[in-house]
């Protein structure tokens, strides 16, 4: 099913924004969304990022011929691109072109065990048959499932923000729920359909993508077979920076202006009369939407008469993983990975204790690999392999220096046992990322790599609104808001908060403050 040729989706009147002045904070996927929808619809929209580039978590390391995906690198969800470049005229094949993988990704099971999962379904089937009498029957039923939670998930509820209890008691929403897999876990759900446990980690390592573990994440999300399986992995030439320069050029094209280099200091006034500070500059618009991380907006950004959480909240939330990642130029090619590649214990419950119970650094950690070179040579120099290791790790861990060498040893070592490569004596260029860097950089609580997590307490209704209650005129966006963690969400999350903006517009027109200090 693809949104955009479905007909899914379709954008709000956004009339009632045209002629006013934004500022959108923070140049992650939310704010470039947002930021085209308001201009579009007619606003004055200026975007100041506090790093040098936009692309938010979505950053660019080019060093020594090598370019790395700082963060994202997986292209999931290719009809909600589709669709949101579609709602201005355009096509995603205008600004970036996609090559479809196959294998799609490769597994390494620490047991020795190694599978390719594929672009052909057939072969999947019979992979999973192979483990298992009767598991590839359970995989149709399986994603026949995930199919259905996806179509109703998509349509009435990711592109329709419900703020409210109130929002899900009419009789349309109440029928379409009844479709969909909202009771328990995705490990109760999973082992519904498969005993092997390796089939059960197949279908469920996506759960990483929104930041949560088999045990605390609604069954709703088996809705991510139906992305892996059926609509394919993808990856955009030049790699997910060609999305965010995309994405970027877009709203240029639409007017919006970009301040990069400019971080936020504070936010003070409220609708018609708001006062945006920078390192460098002093902005006085009518609106402010946010997509610097939430807590931060909220506990250093606003004066705390003017927030809407207190500490309490915000320490009480539970946060998607950090991540240890390892940024290596190699010397030669890494043929036994595959441009996607997992390497997973064959009981990785100790590894999610780790994260969500016990915060430690993992003794036999899951992991990812990503080559990219593999599939796009520009991205290394000739004769050279570029690729990143990515270790999930508990939001808010200690990472000093000693830590993280006594850890790069570690997954080094662990990719040579359990891959076959040895990249200990290649290493020509490298560059490690964790938990404090995610804080420095992106202004990341507890510094997380995604947000928080979505787990049944922060799923719709339960994560932070779009519109602030204390702030009139102030606004968010991003993986803090619905619809929630990745980029495709963020996406959307920028058509969401556009349209809220345009709703109260439209019922409550902007005044003309004269004060705009307070």
């Amino acid at each position: 099913m693809s949104v955009a040729d479905d007909g899914l989706n379709s954008v709000d009147d956004l009339s009632a924004v045209a002629g006013s002045d934004v500022v959108v904070v923070g140049g992650g996927f939310g704010g470039l969304s947002t930021a085209c929808y308001l201009a579009d619809a007619g606003a004055n929209v200026t975007l100041v990022e506090k790093n040098e580039q936009v692309g938010g978590r979505a950053s660019v390391l080019e060093r020594d011929g090598f370019k790395f995906d700082m963060g994202p690198s997986w292209y999931l969800m290719p009809d909600v691109f589709e669709d949101f470049f579609d709602q201005f005229g355009r096509s995603a094949d205008d600004y970036y072109t996609l090559t479809r993988l196959d294998p799609h990704y490769r597994i390494f099971f620490k047991d020795g065990d190694q599978v390719d999962l594929r672009a052909d379904f057939e072969e999947n089937v019979a992979t999973f048959e192979s483990y298992e009498s009767g598991a590839g029957t359970a995989l149709r039923d399986y994603l026949q499932k995930s199919e259905e939670n996806y179509r109703i998930g998509m349509e009435h509820f990711v592109y329709e923000d419900r703020v409210s209890l109130r929002d899900y008691a009419d009789a349309d929403v109440a029928r379409n729920a009844r479709g969909l897999s909202l009771i328990g876990s995705m490990q109760d759900h999973v082992e519904d359909y498969f005993d092997n446990p390796k089939l059960q980690q197949i279908v469920q390592y996506s759960l990483v993508f929104l930041g949560g573990s088999p045990h605390n994440t609604p069954a709703l999300y088996n809705l991510m077979s139906h992305v892996d399986f059926n609509l394919g992995v993808y990856y955009p030439d030049g790699g997910l920076a060609a999305v965010v320069d995309g994405v970027t050029d877009l709203g240029r094209e639409l007017g919006v202006t970009y301040r990069t280099g400019e971080p936020a200091e504070s936010i003070r006034g409220r609708k018609g009369g708001f006062r945006v500070t920078t390192s460098e500059n002093d902005y006085f618009p009518d609106l402010v939407v946010s997509n610097a991380d939430y807590a931060h907006t909220e506990q250093e950004l606003l004066a705390p008469e003017k927030r809407q959480y207190d500490p309490d909240y915000w320490e009480s939330r539970t946060y998607a993983p950090s991540a240890f990642l390892l940024y290596l130029g190699v010397e030669g090619e890494v043929s036994n990975l595959e441009h996607h590649t997992l390497v997973l214990p064959t009981d990785w419950d100790d590894h999610f204790e780790a994260i969500f119970d016990n915060p430690a650094w993992p003794d036999e950690p899951a992991y990812y690999l990503c080559v990219p070179s593999e599939t796009d040579p520009s991205v290394a120099p000739e004769g050279h392999s570029n690729l990143f290791a990515l270790v999930p790790v508990a939001p808010g861990l200690e990472d000093t220096s000693e830590l993280r060498e006594t850890y790069r040893d570690l997954v080094l070592s662990d990719i040579a046992d359990h891959t076959g490569e040895d990249l200990r004596d290649r290493i020509v260029l490298e560059e490690s990322f964790c938990v404090s860097d995610f804080a420095d950089r992106y202004n990341a609580t507890e510094g997380t790599a995604l947000g928080l997590a979505h787990t049944l307490r922060q799923t719709a209704l339960f994560r932070p609104s779009h519109a602030s209650s204390a702030v009139d005129g102030l606004y968010f966006t991003g993986s803090f808001t619905t619809p929630g963690i990745g980029v495709p969400m963020c996406l959307i999350s920028g058509q969401l908060t556009a349209e809220r903006v345009a709703r109260d517009l439209a019922a409550n027109p902007l005044p003309r403050v004269a004060a705009r200090s307070d």
